[in-house]
């Protein structure tokens, strides 16, 4: 069974940082696609980062340059550094994984392609 756990949300003032991080299991693919999305009240969800196991790396452009997406394979564990963060930047983080299909990078940030997802981890950027 994939299991998906984020954790290191919080609370900072604007043009602060936090990391999340995602510790995975259960998942056996040889090829995968890792990434995190958010999900701001009112809003859809939308996808901020990615990794594949190809090592393809790809940002939403709302975050790109303040962002970092990495993944530590040791501890099978996912991060997202966040830098500069902004209010509107506040949501629920979703840590997401799937394969073994290779999928584009331009499709990457789609929810859809994504079937296993995290608990979330609440980011609140306060002005």
């Amino acid at each position: 069974q994939v299991q998906l756990v984020e954790s290191g949300g919080g609370s900072v003032q604007s043009g602060g940082s936090l990391r999340v991080s995602c510790e995975a299991s259960g998942y056996t693919y040889k090829n995968y696609r890792m990434g995190w999305f958010r999900h701001a009240p009112g809003k859809e969800r939308e996808g901020v980062a990615a990794i594949t196991s190809d090592g393809i790396i790809c940002y939403a452009d709302s975050v790109k340059g303040r962002f970092t997406i990495s993944q530590d394979n040791a501890k099978n564990t996912l991060y997202l550094q966040m830098n500069s963060l902004k209010p509107e930047n506040s949501a629920m983080c979703y840590c997401v994984v799937d394969g073994p299909r290779r999928v584009s990078p331009s499709l990457l940030l789609l929810p859809i392609l994504h079937k296993y997802w995290g608990q979330g981890a609440q980011v609140t950027i306060s002005s």
